[in-house]
């Protein structure tokens, strides 16, 4: 019998991950603990060391017991919790990288982790280019107008006018799962699509019919920029005062991504002066923002609070991915998506 604990929240629930490995996994003696974090009704934050982490350390421990498994998307995997679960095997994250758990602790202990790259690839993909159009169409201003009973026939003006996605250059930053959905959609709208990404592969980015580029290069040309890359020590601030200042005046800037991408500190002044067009956001330097942040107040600006993966389907998909890798890992194979891989050398009966 092996011991599995289901750490949900409010977005991919216990169950989910539940009835996932009962599926992925017939015929294996299974048995659930079940534990429910508060996310995202209560925002993620760091917790013992690990970052956007729900529930805490002690909560994690007294659902654990003596678990091999633990399947989760926000609980708190630190040093602590790792240290006092020896018998704890295989963590699967729901997540495009499980920046809740402490990867060096969890390497040191032998624990493998796997994560589900692209869960949520459709859902932002789609919801960036909804910012786009939002934002280049005033549809969230247009809307607020008139539920507030004013009628903007203004905007029909040709100085307010909207701007169109055909024959624009829009460039993307960031070139993985997500950029590639948002490349094919722009390009289907009939816009040039330039792309700065240090990692993409030449040969795809052709292939795909859109154009690699430096980052200073693209923000020159692009009238639409979307931001889609992975926040690290290297890419935080990667747009910021020096390097917004090359956009056109009146491009839009889009971030769905991670808000450390984006330096918001010039961006309320760029916004009142007409450099920048406008700016659709999803995700922030701090989350939520504070009643008084500066750009609340700025003009042509919309915020929606981090839902660009929020659909039924990727907390769906998230807990089959994570559930068929555990599967793997319960039957002897290596898991497909594990992010200490090395661990994997040190248990010599895993099968391929």
């Amino acid at each position: 019998m092996t011991e599995v604990l289901a750490a949900g929240d409010r977005f991919v629930g216990p169950q989910l991950f539940v009835d996932a490995l009962t599926e992925q996994a017939p015929g294996h003696e299974l048995s659930f603990r079940t534990l429910a974090t508060g996310w995202p009704v209560e925002p993620f934050g760091p917790v013992g060391g690990v970052r956007e982490a729900s529930g805490t350390e002690q909560q994690l421990l007294d659902a654990l017991g003596g678990a091999e498994v633990l399947l989760t998307q926000m609980a708190p995997v630190t040093a602590g919790v790792l240290a006092k679960s020896p018998g704890l095997r295989f963590v699967g994250v729901a997540r495009g990288g499980p920046v809740n758990v402490d990867l060096a602790a969890a390497t040191e202990a032998g624990v493998v982790v796997g994560f589900t790259p692209a869960r949520n690839a459709a859902a932002a993909a789609e919801f960036a280019v909804g910012l786009v159009l939002a934002s280049l169409r005033r549809i969230v201003d247009s809307d607020a107008e008139l539920k507030g009973g004013h009628w903007r026939g203004d905007y029909y003006a040709h100085e307010n006018a909207g701007l169109e996605l055909e024959g624009a250059t829009a460039g993307l930053v960031g070139y993985g799962a997500i950029g590639r959905r948002v490349a094919r959609v722009l390009s289907a709208f009939g816009a040039e699509v330039l792309v700065a990404d240090p990692f993409a592969d030449p040969e795809q980015v052709a292939a795909d019919g859109v154009r690699l580029v430096e980052l200073d290069e693209l923000l020159r040309a692009s009238s639409v920029v979307s931001l889609h890359a992975r926040l690290t020590p290297e890419t935080e601030h990667l747009l910021n005062a020096e390097n917004l200042a090359l956009l056109p005046k009146g491009a839009v800037l889009v971030n769905s991504a991670r808000g450390g991408l984006l330096d918001y500190a010039p961006l309320p002044e760029m916004l009142r002066s007409g450099h920048l067009g406008g700016l659709a956001l999803d995700v922030y330097d701090v989350e939520p923002p504070p009643r008084d942040w500066p750009l609340f107040d700025a003009p042509n600006v919309i915020t929606t609070p981090h839902l660009a993966g929020a659909t039924r389907q990727t907390a769906d998909r998230a807990a089959a991915i994570v559930a068929a890798d555990a599967a793997r890992y319960l039957a002897g194979r290596r898991p497909r998506h594990v992010a200490n891989p090395e661990v994997l050398g040190r248990l010599e009966d895993l099968r391929p």
